[in-house]
């Protein structure tokens, strides 16, 4: 069995340690998964004549605050896999024209009483490099969910659940996954890493397959939509959320672009 380090220990408390050392032989190994599907799991029952998507992009307006950077030289082993041992803030990434990165976009209205079947593949996201990535995920209300450490050092996750059971798992070897199913959708749930504190990422979970995750383009597609009126939500992690209003008709592709402002100082 591996040796604990004893960070672990102070980190997470005596009563933990067998537990995580347990769980990083139940959890380890296992390939990487794609880390979040726009429609994954969309209902096979869906007659394809009858839907619709949407499709659109995600903006800024304003000049956001600037990056900071974030030594991680007080890790010795996170200073050797991050080169100059330093990395940026990510709380906001714009592209050309404003657009705007890691935006999560979600049906929020006009889905009630349907039901989708939810994907066996798991959701992950991985440490790499004393980073989370992807940053931004969205995961389906009982779908697997896991997170992976890459590096040949100790993390930790705890998620901030406010309507989920919270979860604080130590990682404490190479290879390990801690393995988690959400019971209720929750936007957003907050992963940090107690060890390195610049650490974040956060988890949409959703009882439908209607969400995206923007990239540095802002754009996002919800394909698949039943005909209908939606109400859309974008939730990013320093701007807040935004909603808009979008008619799906069969076989239609709806055009609903979203527009956040940097809030005021």
């Amino acid at each position: 069995m591996p040796h604990v380090p004893s960070i672990l220990a102070r980190a997470l408390g005596p009563w933990a340690v067998a537990a995580v050392a347990l769980a990083s032989v139940a959890c380890g190994g296992g390939s990487n998964a794609p880390a979040s599907s726009a429609n994954a799991g969309a209902s096979a029952s869906l007659d394809p004549a009858s839907t619709g998507a949407v499709s659109g992009r995600v903006v800024l307006t304003g000049t956001p605050p600037a990056a900071q950077t974030i030594r991680v030289d007080g890790d010795k082993t996170c200073a050797t896999l991050v080169p100059g041992a330093e990395r940026k803030t990510e709380s906001y990434v714009v592209g050309d024209g404003g657009t705007l990165a890691n935006v999560f976009v979600y049906v929020k209205t006009g889905l009630e009483g349907r039901s989708f079947p939810v994907p066996s593949e798991p959701v992950v996201i991985d440490q790499q490099r004393c980073w989370y990535t992807p940053r931004v995920v969205g995961v389906r209300v009982g779908q697997p969910f896991q997170v992976m450490n890459s590096d040949p050092l100790l993390h930790n996750v705890r998620a901030e659940a406010a309507i989920n059971q919270p979860f604080n798992q130590g990682q404490p070897v190479q290879g390990v996954r801690y393995s988690h199913t959400f019971s209720t959708d929750e936007v957003m749930v907050a992963l940090r890493c107690d060890v390195h504190a610049w650490m974040n990422a956060w988890v949409g979970v959703m009882n439908h397959p209607y969400f995206a995750v923007t990239g540095a383009d802002g754009a996002f597609s919800l394909p698949n939509l039943p005909a209908g009126t939606y109400t859309v939500e974008a939730w990013h992690e320093a701007a807040g959320t935004t909603t808009g209003t979008v008619t799906v008709t069969a076989q239609g592709t709806a055009t609903l672009d979203l527009t956040f402002a940097v809030p005021a100082a």
